[in-house]
């Protein structure tokens, strides 16, 4: 089943890490977005953190070190900043 998840994105300034990590649950990483209006693991508002990616693989789980690669190379197939995409439940 897949549903549509809605994202806010998130500018990158100069020297600013790109992944943004929920706090709350650590199992969720987003590249350049945060979903709205929480995290679809754990509902957590406004939980997210920045980091880098080098600084992810230091700390974080295989788990999430796999999705923190996989929302990089989502975000170069897309078009431009997303408002909405689909994801898997």
């Amino acid at each position: 089943m897949s549903a549509t998840q809605s994202f806010w994105s998130v500018s990158q300034r100069a020297g600013e890490p790109a992944y943004r990590v929920c706090m709350s649950c650590l199992s969720e990483v987003f590249y350049l977005k945060v979903p709205m209006p929480d995290c679809p693991t754990c509902h957590g508002v406004s939980t997210y953190e920045a980091f880098t990616l080098e600084a992810i693989r230091d700390w974080g789980t295989e788990d999430l070190i796999a999705k923190a690669g996989i929302a990089q190379q989502e975000a170069s197939l897309e078009p431009g900043p997303a408002a909405s995409v689909k994801s898997a439940d």
